[in-house]
């Protein structure tokens, strides 16, 4: 199971970056809630910290949504390389 999905990451690098950046746009909302607090208020940093909570979901379900013009992704239901039913 563990090299299926070692090969899925290797081969999607648009994925993983598309991952990475929202992950750290994440953690730069976090980061900055404390002094967005400090200088505009709590209901910023509040408002900063729902967004950031939001965010990993989302960036879950696109590292894991298949790539459309990668022919390897075999389970696209879109784009070039879905399969068409005659």
């Amino acid at each position: 199971m563990r090299t299926v999905v070692r090969d899925r990451w290797r081969n999607a690098p648009r994925r993983r970056r598309r991952y990475v950046v929202l992950m750290a746009v994440c953690l730069l909302l976090f980061a900055l809630a404390v002094p967005v607090g400090m200088l505009a208020g709590v209901e910023w940093a509040i408002a900063l910290c729902v967004v950031a909570a939001v965010i990993p979901p989302v960036a879950v379900f696109i590292a894991n949504s298949p790539d459309p013009d990668d022919p390897r992704e075999r389970e696209a239901r879109f784009g070039p390389n879905v399969r068409r039913r005659r």
